[in-house]
């Protein structure tokens, strides 16, 4: 199938995906079930892609152990946040916002995610039809991949650890990797999308359509949907220590926390 087809089809496939849950929301009253169908639309596309697309069968296989590991623990880990904790505050705000026309706000709001879905597996579409080689910037790829996967997996586990604990409540988590950056969570997930960058590059001109991945990613992360409203809510709930959390640590790379001074007097 062409480029254009598995793009079409994709997006009717992700579309009626959000749609569904858009009403299973409806239901349980918590919005949060769209990062489980992102992350797990990417994966299945991405999979639906590597069955309809040439290209060369080892570099495929190292594309999908990537994508699949990474939308498997993704997937996973914010169905069990969904299904255990109360709504994402992001959701909750938006609906507090939206007010009377929060519903089919709402239902925009999730098929822009069929589209995110989409616009995302593209990269992962390219380096699955790359005839080329496989190169030494292919290996540089899966072990991108690997690395930032385990990254992320280990951020999140930490800040999982963190918050069980009950002395813990409305304190910062400022240990482990978040003592380096206030959002590994989002550097590693970053990270994650320059290994299609490698897996495609080779593919001239078309390897570099691949840099709509990480460059994407990062606009999200840093303006729209990840650092912003997460502060937001942070500063909200924890006030003064994470204003200072903020004075001492690195944003998003990660890097050696600052001494702030403590005020005297």
């Amino acid at each position: 199938m062409s480029v254009i087809s598995l793009i079409l089809l994709g997006w009717i496939a992700a579309a009626a995906l959000m749609a569904l849950l858009w009403l299973v929301q409806l239901r349980t009253g918590d919005a949060g079930i769209v990062d489980v169908a992102w992350a797990a639309g990417v994966g299945l596309l991405s999979a639906g892609f590597a069955a309809l697309s040439p290209g060369l069968a080892s570099r495929q296989w190292m594309v999908l152990a990537v994508v699949l590991v990474w939308a498997l623990r993704l997937a996973g880990y914010v169905l069990v946040r969904v299904l255990t904790l109360p709504e994402d505050g992001r959701y909750t705000a938006l609906k507090q916002q939206w007010g009377s026309q929060a519903t089919w706000k709402m239902f925009r709001f999730y098929q822009l995610q069929a589209l995110g879905v989409v616009l995302f597996a593209l990269p992962i579409l390219i380096a699955l039809r790359n005839p080329e080689p496989l190169a030494f910037l292919d290996w540089i790829g899966l072990l991108i991949g690997l690395f930032s996967i385990a990254g992320e997996s280990i951020a999140d586990w930490q800040l999982s650890r963190f918050r069980s604990r009950p002395e813990n409540r409305g304190q910062v988590c400022d240990r482990g990797l978040w003592r380096y950056s206030r959002h590994p969570n989002y550097f590693f997930e970053w990270l994650h999308w320059w290994a299609y960058v490698c897996f495609a590059i080779s593919h001239w001109p078309w390897g570099t359509l691949t840099l709509l991945g990480p460059l994407t990613m990062w606009y999200l992360i840093t303006r729209v949907t990840g650092i912003p409203p997460t502060e937001a809510q942070s500063l909200k709930s924890r006030g003064e220590a994470y204003r200072r959390y903020q004075q001492t640590t690195s944003p998003f790379f990660p890097w050696f926390p600052r001494n702030i001074p403590k005020a005297t007097g």
